[in-house]
């Protein structure tokens, strides 16, 4: 079978679907099929095995959203199905004006998202599914229900997701959760070979992911001015970076905090692996890629409890979880983890085994398959 795969952004982007998207269309290759892929692009992509058509982001969003559908459009005519991991509703419109059918891998409720981040909305997400909400709330509830309904098969990444997304009142039978995957690891460095090569010393944390509001790092970095020599590392660009590294200094924490920018995906999991735990802030997720990764390099997680994350980080397993916006207690959870070694090593020997049965191929097989059963 052919198919297209729609993602939003693409490498050389960071981001939990420019790592999907390609990883996907590699194991669809690999089991036979063609792959043509959609995406959003600041330059024209690196040449891949297959198409790859790209909508330049420098055009105004009216025009690019436009542009976007009528790519999709194209490809999927001469497809037997298509899906969709980030912009769903173009993806929706345009598999519906191709008559083909669509999978879509929902990773976040984006109507929440895109009310928050337009300031029309301010409270938690389990507080927004209950809200009625003002004309663009509801326009954006309406648009994303009606998009994931044109869907035979919704993949969601966690419990959680799916029961938001079936209160929306889409078919169960049609909403399946397929957890993120695990990264299949590179020939990494021993931890102690790591720590050199990225100048660490004393107990360090991690963090990786687009610096946004939703990560609430601002909360590690208050934490961390209650809790003496211990160290960040952030991966990661975004809208919030230059007010964190405002607040670093503020706090008198320079000298600890360091603030990489964009990496890539070899170079996070270097991270992971010379620090002593990951760290997780924020105020929302479903099933955030870099827990996964720091486990999967044997690094413990100290984890807010949103969304999915509880679904793969145990309490006193492999990791610790705080709630959410509690700077108190994220401080108390580092100052535990970097005082004790013997709680530090009884993590860090679970983290490993915690995600193995959530291995990058597997995943992506079963991917595969739920591609496969919706095609006709």
């Amino acid at each position: 079978m052919r198919v297209v795969v729609v993602s939003g952004i693409w490498p050389p982007d960071v981001g939990g679907p420019a790592s999907h998207a390609p990883a996907l269309a590699a194991a669809l290759l690999e089991a036979g099929h063609d792959v043509e892929v959609v995406t959003t692009a600041d330059a024209p992509p690196a040449r891949r095995p297959y198409p790859v058509r790209w909508v330049s982001r420098a055009a105004r969003p009216p025009l690019r959203h436009v542009a976007v559908v009528r790519e999709i459009v194209r490809a999927a005519r001469g497809a037997d199905c298509v899906y969709a991991t980030t912009m769903v509703r173009r993806t929706a419109l345009g598999a519906a004006l191709a008559r083909r059918p669509l999978v879509v891998k929902l990773v976040a409720d984006e109507a929440y998202e895109r009310a928050v981040r337009t300031h029309h909305y301010s409270g938690t997400l389990e507080d927004f599914q209950r809200v009625p909400g003002g004309l663009r709330i509801r326009f954006l509830r309406t648009t994303r229900t009606a998009a994931l309904r044109r869907a035979r098969t919704i993949l969601v990444p966690s419990a959680y997701l799916r029961d938001l997304a079936i209160g929306w009142g889409l078919r169960p039978g049609r909403v399946t959760v397929v957890p993120n995957p695990a990264p299949e690891l590179p020939a990494l460095a021993g931890r102690d070979e790591a720590r050199a090569l990225l100048h660490v010393e004393g107990f360090t944390l991690a963090a990786a992911g687009r610096l946004t509001p939703q990560k609430a790092l601002g909360d590690a970095l208050e934490a961390l001015a209650q809790v003496e020599d211990v160290s960040l590392l952030v991966a990661g660009d975004g809208p919030e970076r230059g007010a964190l590294e405002r607040r670093a200094q503020e706090l008198g924490l320079s000298p600890r905090v360091r603030l990489l920018g964009a990496r890539p995906r070899d170079e996070v999991l270097l991270i992971f692996r010379a620090a002593d735990a990951a760290i997780l802030t924020s105020a929302w997720e479903n099933l955030p890629h870099s827990v996964l990764e720091a486990l999967a390099v044997g690094t413990p997680v100290i984890a807010t409890a949103v969304g999915g994350v509880p679904e793969v980080v145990r309490d006193g397993v492999n990791g610790l979880l705080v709630p959410p916006g509690d700077v108190g207690e994220l401080a108390r959870a580092i100052r535990r983890v970097s005082s004790d070694g013997a709680l530090l090593a009884a993590l860090a020997a679970e983290a490993t085994g915690s995600v193995e049965e959530l291995t990058e191929p597997r995943i992506l097989r079963r991917i595969v398959q739920a591609i496969e059963q919706a095609e006709g």
